[in-house]
């Protein structure tokens, strides 16, 4: 059973950030003798903090291998909150150096990749003209990709998801719901079906489709749209995610795609004339929960609010945070 301390004095007399460091750092490096050569000290002393930390707590924090160690049970639970310390410990002095100077400060973005070849462009451009002195740190990650976020490798996320949020992320993480993005077909602008005013699903059935692959939600889309008309799934021509290879194609070539229409507006293509019966994604910051956020990271979202609500055909959701 791990040893209780009682009182806030007795965590700060037994647990000291230099022990907490060396403890995370053995984490890092996987070896007592790595993480004594990172920190410069001899593995003794690192085996001697681990031991003592050990003693304090009750517990055994660190399995031994032959190659290593690797955290137990307790050891994880510890590594969660002493990532969470630290993190807010630079969030302070983060802070401290951003009241010196409010026009200084970073802020850590994790992007969606189709949006920051696309409509957040703009936005990012804006915000740095309003915050020069601000450091931008933009991350392109893939769908559905929140370990950065839960590492605090990331200030913030945005994406398209798709609710419920919960049983993807649990209740560590604020849900924040920019606006609705409905997913529309497009085609090239040389193609006859651009010039068309209305244009039936059926007629695109034989037509050369640019999809993602099968377990992405536009490809599931899609397939639920032609199902419930009674038609084939179209054969695809190219199945890929990337935006530009898509785009160069569908203003190239006779092609039909399907894209979120802020995707499309800011594309070389045009959005042929069919509702898709299927809900829109909605955009999405995800935040932690419980976690100090920057003036700088604030700011940014502040501005990210008011510039993606200002666009024309974003459909703005609540400021809120959503309850999906």
């Amino acid at each position: 059973m791990p040893r209780k301390l009682d009182s806030d004095s007795q965590i700060g007399r037994r647990l000291t950030l230099r022990d907490l460091h060396l403890f995370f750092t053995v984490v890092q490096q996987g070896s007592m003798a790595k993480a004594a050569a990172q920190l410069g000290v001899s593995q003794p002393s690192v085996s001697e903090v681990i031991a003592d930390l050990e003693h304090t707590l009750g517990a055994r924090l660190f399995d031994r291998r032959p190659r290593g160690v690797e955290p137990t049970m307790y050891g994880k639970a510890l590594l969660t909150r002493t990532r969470a310390v630290f993190d807010e410990l630079r969030q302070g002095v983060k802070d401290i150096e951003f009241l010196a100077d409010p026009t200084g400060g970073e802020v850590r973005i994790g992007c969606a990749v189709s949006a920051s070849a696309t409509f957040m462009r703009p936005i990012i451009h804006g915000f740095s003209e309003a915050f020069p002195g601000v450091v931008l740190r933009i991350t392109d990650v893939a769908a559905g990709t929140y370990s950065g976020l839960r590492e605090r490798t990331y200030d913030l996320l945005v994406e398209w998801s798709v609710p419920p949020f919960s049983e993807i992320l649990g209740d560590e993480v604020n849900v924040e719901a920019l606006f609705d993005d409905p997913l529309v077909v497009v085609a090239g602008p040389q193609t006859p079906w651009a010039r068309r005013r209305k244009v039936d699903l059926a007629e695109l059935v034989d037509e050369r489709w640019i999809l993602g692959p099968p377990n992405v939600a536009s490809y599931q889309d899609m397939m639920e749209t032609f199902r419930a008309r009674g038609l084939s799934m179209p054969k695809v021509a190219l199945e890929s995610l990337s935006v530009p290879l898509r785009t160069y194609l569908l203003a190239n070539g006779p092609f039909i795609a399907v894209m979120p229409r802020s995707i499309a507006s800011q594309s070389p293509v045009k959005i042929l004339p069919i509702k898709l019966p299927v809900r829109p994604w909605p955009f999405v910051i995800f935040t932690l929960k419980n976690r100090t956020v920057s003036p700088a990271v604030d700011c940014f979202i502040a501005h990210l609010r008011d510039l993606v609500r200002s666009r024309p055909r974003m459909s703005a959701l609540s400021a809120a945070k959503s309850t999906w």
